[in-house]
């Protein structure tokens, strides 16, 4: 086991050591350094890419899926509803959102 001071110039010896090799590395480390970040940046871009591209395919199918039966729904009502929700969307929208307000009132339950 190592006494207080024999550690101490241990500690002392390494970093001298670590000071004179960073002195000899000079321009060397730091351009070692930006190789090594620019590696490990490269790899983690590389890691998420495939992921992000299966979920983005699986989000676009899900929304495709989603549009296709919304549209099927809006052409079964009759007086050409999809044709004037098409030409008026802030309509739809507007009215679609009193309907959500008016059913969260009426679904809301009572405060005491």
């Amino acid at each position: 086991m190592m006494n207080d001071k024999a550690f101490e110039n241990k500690v002392n010896r390494d970093i001298d050591r670590t000071k004179k090799d960073i002195a000899t590395l000079g321009d060397d480390g730091v351009a070692g350094l930006s190789r090594k970040a620019e590696q490990l940046a490269d790899d983690a871009k590389e890691l998420v890419a495939g992921p992000v591209k299966a979920f983005n395919k699986e989000v676009g199918q899900g929304l495709s899926q989603y549009n296709t039966k919304v549209q099927n729904i809006a052409d079964r009502v009759p007086g050409d509803f999809s044709k004037k929700v098409a030409r008026y969307p802030w309509v739809t929208i507007t009215m679609s959102l009193a309907f959500g307000l008016l059913l969260g009132v009426l679904l809301k339950p009572s405060r005491v």
